[in-house]
């Protein structure tokens, strides 16, 4: 271990329980924060959205969702390619100042959306995932890593759906910000599934025989582009609806080859299971919605709640674990926590198509149920976040 403080002065080496270890690794302050986000401004919204706070604080629907977007689902998919990327590539990611810069700069995006200085935080909102993409971009590059470089190019994307979003809000340009992002995440999810919910299950669960087979992969990963091309190029109607329910039927087999009913004896691969079990179901959630069947609501929501929100708790869960040197076993938090999320995006989804009268019962129950989720992770693994690993190893 370094003998050098975060001021470069040298001073003798502390007890590994007591050092500081938040600004080790990417996902150490990004999951903390990301978490935090969550489970303060979702019940916050829903208390604006109810009418039940007198004065509101984010300004629409568009700002709760571009939080959702562009403010936790981007803490997690940096301090997952930041912790990832480091993996891959064997060289270091923004770690101690540069990692405490770029968090302090995503904590003023945060505040700035709640201001009226809508300019400055685009500028932010843009600079963040910027700033993040040059980080990893410098790792795969050193390492020669061109395989992950669109991962790179997808943090671009989205700092400009972000900006998009701001746009819209000026009235000057109008383009689909928040679709476009959520395609992007979309795509991201759907390409680190594919490389490691095979391998969690097979490794987590014995006798299971997770697989993957080049087309579907191929039908599952081309069917996300399709639907971000479309979005692009704003079509609807039955061209878009045909192209998601293939993108739904692409997803389905795809989840079928990981033979998720064999999950479920290990929460930590059976989270993911579930997660990605939600897909296939906003999908053909949209395409009714698309034809004008239902309201689009349940399947935003299946896709923000089901699949966002149960994946991204999966993997900080996991990643947590894993790479603070904990055994990779979930407790009753961790099930307490998935279980949480389940039933919030059941009640989002469902209380809309089956008891709209009672909608505002069913936002506020399911921003409550999202909130102790996130509660329940904090109260967990804030500690573990914050010390070193047990073993000694750096990460």
């Amino acid at each position: 271990m370094s003998t050098v403080s975060f001021m470069g002065i040298e001073e003798p080496p502390q007890p590994a329980a007591q050092r500081l270890a938040l600004w080790d690794l990417g996902f150490r302050p990004f999951y903390l924060l990301a978490a935090l986000l969550a489970a303060l401004s979702v019940p916050l919204w829903a208390l604006q959205f109810s009418g039940l706070l007198t004065q509101p604080v984010l300004r629409g629907s568009a700002w709760h969702a571009h939080e959702m977007v562009f403010g936790y689902a981007l803490a997690v998919v940096i301090g997952f390619l930041f912790t990832a990327g480091r993996n891959w590539s064997g060289q270091p990611t923004p770690t101690g100042k540069p990692l405490m810069a770029l968090a302090a700069l995503w904590l003023l995006a945060r505040l700035l959306v709640l201001s009226p200085w809508l300019w400055a935080s685009l500028l932010l909102n843009l600079a963040v995932p910027w700033a993040a993409a040059w980080g990893l971009w410098r790792a795969l590059h050193a390492a020669g890593n061109k395989r992950n470089y669109f991962f790179v190019g997808l943090l671009v994307a989205m700092g400009l759906a972000s900006a998009a979003v701001h746009l819209g809000q000026a009235d000057v340009l109008r383009l689909p910000g928040l679709n476009i992002g959520l395609d992007l995440l979309l795509f991201m999810i759907a390409v680190m599934a594919g490389r490691v919910v095979p391998m969690f299950s097979n490794n987590g669960v014995p006798g299971m025989c997770a697989t993957r087979q080049p087309q579907v992969e191929k039908a599952a990963l081309g069917s996300v582009l399709l639907l971000l091309a479309l979005d692009l190029l704003a079509v609807e109607g039955a061209v878009l609806a045909a192209a998601l329910l293939a993108a739904a039927l692409a997803q389905g087999l795809r989840l079928a080859l990981w033979q998720p009913w064999k999950s479920w004896r290990n929460p930590l691969v059976w989270v993911l299971h579930l997660a990605y079990a939600w897909l296939p179901v906003h999908l053909l959630l949209r395409a009714g919605a698309t034809l004008g069947w239902i309201a689009p609501g349940p399947a935003t929501h299946a896709l923000t709640l089901g699949v966002i929100g149960l994946i991204t708790l999966g993997m900080i869960t996991r990643t947590a674990l894993g790479h603070t040197g904990r055994p990779l076993k979930a407790g009753p938090v961790e099930i307490s926590a998935y279980l949480s999320m389940l039933l919030a995006a059941l009640l989002r989804v469902l209380f809309p198509l089956l008891a709209p009268a009672s909608l505002m019962l069913g936002v506020q129950l399911s921003a409550a149920l999202w909130s102790l989720s996130f509660v329940l992770y904090l109260l967990r693994y804030t500690p573990l976040l914050m010390r070193p690993r047990p073993d000694g190893q750096a990460g």
